[in-house]
Order: C-alpha cells, then sequence, then structure tokens
C-alpha cells in the first residue's frame, strides 16, 4: 500500500481519507510519528490540507498530537479497549432490535456465508486480513440490517478504534480460536433467522465481550 498524488478537488477530504485508509490499512502503525512534509510532497498538495485532515483525525481520537512532540499514530490502552468494546456491545445490541424484524433473506444468506468464511483455516499475512475484512464485514451487514443510518455512522467511527486495536495486538494464538469464533457468529446468524430478539442478544454478548478478552490479551 502506497500514498499516491491526488488529484480531485477538496483537498483536505481526500487527505483525510488517504490518511484514515492508510491508517486503518497497516501503512501506519499505532506509535508511529506521522513526518507532515513528507505526506504533503507523497500527496502533492500543501501542508494546510494535511493539517486540517490531521485535526479532523486527531477529534475522532485516531491521532493524538503532542506539543513539541509531534504528530503520532494514536495507540489504544487496554482501558480505551474496554470502553471501546462496552460500547460496541450496546450499538449492536440496539441494531438488533430492529435488524431482527428487518433482516431480508438475502442478508442472511450474506451474513451466513461470511460466517462460514470467518471459521476457515488462515495459513498467511493476507490470509489474516481477508479474515480481519470478513469479519468486519459481518458485523458491518448486521448493523445495515438494522436500517438505522445513524447508528450506522457511529458504529462506523466506533470500528476504527477496533481495527487499530487489532493492527497493535501481539496477540500470536489468534488462529486457534477460528472454530470458537466461527461457532459465535453462526449462532449470531441462526438467532437472526430464527427472529430470536434475546438469543441474538445474548448471542452477540458472548462474542464481543470474549473478542475484547483476546485483544486486550493481546495488548498486553
Amino acid at each position: 500500500m502506497e500514498l499516491t498524488r491526488l488529484t480531485r478537488q477538496r483537498a483536505t477530504d481526500e487527505v483525510y481519507q488517504a490518511l484514515r485508509q492508510s491508517i486503518l490499512g497497516h501503512l501506519f502503525i499505532p506509535g508511529e510519528r506521522l513526518q507532515v512534509e513528507e505526506i504533503a510532497t507523497k500527496l502533492g498538495v500543501s501542508l494546510t490540507p494535511v493539517r486540517h485532515a490531521i485535526q479532523q483525525l486527531a477529534t475522532e481520537e485516531l491521532i493524538e498530537i503532542r506539543p513539541r512532540s509531534g504528530t503520532f499514530v494514536a495507540k489504544l490502552t487496554t482501558r480505551d479497549l474496554e470502553e471501546t468494546s462496552d460500547i460496541r456491545c450496546a450499538l449492536e445490541c440496539l441494531a438488533a432490535e430492529t435488524a431482527v424484524r428487518l433482516a431480508t433473506t438475502h442478508q442472511i444468506s450474506q451474513l451466513r456465508s461470511l460466517a462460514a468464511r470467518i471459521g476457515t483455516p488462515v495459513h498467511s499475512a493476507e490470509g489474516r486480513k481477508r479474515h480481519e475484512a470478513d469479519n468486519l464485514s459481518f458485523h458491518r451487514l448486521l448493523i445495515e440490517c438494522s436500517a438505522n443510518k445513524r447508528l450506522a455512522e457511529m458504529y462506523e467511527s466506533l470500528n476504527a478504534h477496533l481495527q487499530i486495536a487489532r493492527v497493535h495486538s501481539q496477540e500470536s494464538y489468534w488462529e486457534a480460536r477460528l472454530d470458537v469464533e466461527r461457532a459465535e457468529h453462526e449462532a449470531i446468524v441462526s438467532a437472526l433467522e430464527a427472529r430470536d430478539l434475546p438469543a441474538l442478544v445474548d448471542s452477540l454478548r458472548t462474542h464481543i465481550l470474549r473478542a475484547r478478552k483476546s485483544l486486550a490479551a493481546g495488548l498486553g
């Protein structure tokens, strides 16, 4: 993944998107210092839109600006992860309340396909990226099933922090829990398909809290 020169207008928005994707796509890693001048040169823009974009990302807590020290990609502490996971759990359980009524047969079929792929053995770094992408797609689709646009926007912002935690995690035994993940995702889909809200909420809580524990162990 490389930063490329920007040619479209509204440079601040474009720089913001480029930097955000670079952080979530592992080009910039948690704790890394960002060289603002170098970024501006690579993107082919002046310093102004880069600084404005950095301010936006700092507001989202994806970037940390340290006076007299520089600009850094944010890290997540165990406490940050716990708080973020609690909010994630609340949002997904809230989405479940309408998703259990509104989810279409096609959406449920998509969720089941993603659940099956998530449990597939992984043998490479690329495979792990695919696994993480499928997991993210599964939960995004579940949120989409709620048909609540505002909730989806809040969830997307929150998910950025969880993606950073996954990048930063040093967990080495994550492959050992693929069977557990598959079972958890299949339980979520089955509860949604049965239109069983209590079972859906219970399966979501079980999955999210277990995932939080695994990520926290990796953060050290």
